[in-house]
């Protein structure tokens, strides 16, 4: 899972095949929306294209301007950041949705995890995360703020070594090359990423890449890279018994 700043770096450089990434804001706070365009404006390589006060005008901005990334609030009028999320996953296949969060709404990142997100950063991070974070889930990468990915694992407590022994179990299946795979998943590497670290054509990763997904039971590559980080294969993952 992309949790630090140093993977994050190289999961930007994925994105690019020169492209400029393009970027729908939703927050209802407009001052939020004004941030978040000015982070994202300092990358020549990103264009928000469209914002959003709430989630209905989200949806309806997604299907006007078909942008790469949506990045949504969770708390909105009309239609939350969630719902929004799993209706732009549903008519919108094309754009990713990467969730604006905060420390208290992390209660929300599984069904948010559902519903096809694979991005979470948080409101007051690191701009450059900010920027790392649009730019990995436009490559089809799966992206986890730091800060957040911390927070989560140690509201875990007690469940941390179960929800690891559990996570190794089920991995345990998985022959060395998809282990290789679903590590680099798990630091929020696209196919393509993968491929050049593995020395593998894209076709290829694609393959191992469903592979996994099967094998785990998992929805998307957000679910997998948690499994990766829970299983002790990502850096700074926890471990134990």
């Amino acid at each position: 899972m992309n949790t630090g700043t140093e993977a994050g770096a190289e999961a930007g450089t994925d994105a690019g095949t020169g492209d400029v990434v393009k970027v729908l804001v939703a927050d209802d706070e407009a001052m939020i929306r004004a941030g978040v365009r000015a982070i994202l404006s300092a990358d020549p390589g990103i264009e928000v294209v469209a914002e959003a006060a709430d989630g209905r005008e989200a949806v309806e901005a997604v299907r006007a301007h078909r942008p790469d990334v949506a990045l949504l609030d969770i708390r909105m009028p009309r239609m939350d950041g969630l719902a929004a999320c799993e209706e732009i996953r549903r008519t919108a296949p094309g754009t990713a949705v990467a969730v604006l969060t905060t420390f208290s709404e992390d209660a929300y990142i599984s069904r948010a995890l559902g519903g096809g997100a694979t991005g979470f950063l948080l409101k007051s991070g690191d701009p450059y995360e900010l920027m790392t974070g649009v730019r990995a889930v436009a490559d089809g990468g799966a992206y986890l703020s730091s800060k957040v990915a911390r927070h989560v694992i140690a509201e875990l407590g007690g469940e941390r070594l179960t929800r690891g022994a559990a996570a190794r179990a089920r991995i345990a299946g998985l022959t060395a090359r998809e282990r290789e795979v679903l590590a680099l998943l798990g630091e929020g590497l696209s196919n393509a990423g993968i491929g050049r670290r593995l020395h593998l054509v894209e076709g290829t990763v694609k393959g191992y890449v469903s592979a996994v997904l099967d094998h785990l039971e998992v929805g998307n590559r957000v679910q997998a890279a948690i499994v990766a980080y829970e299983a002790g294969l990502t850096a700074g993952a926890p471990t134990g018994p």
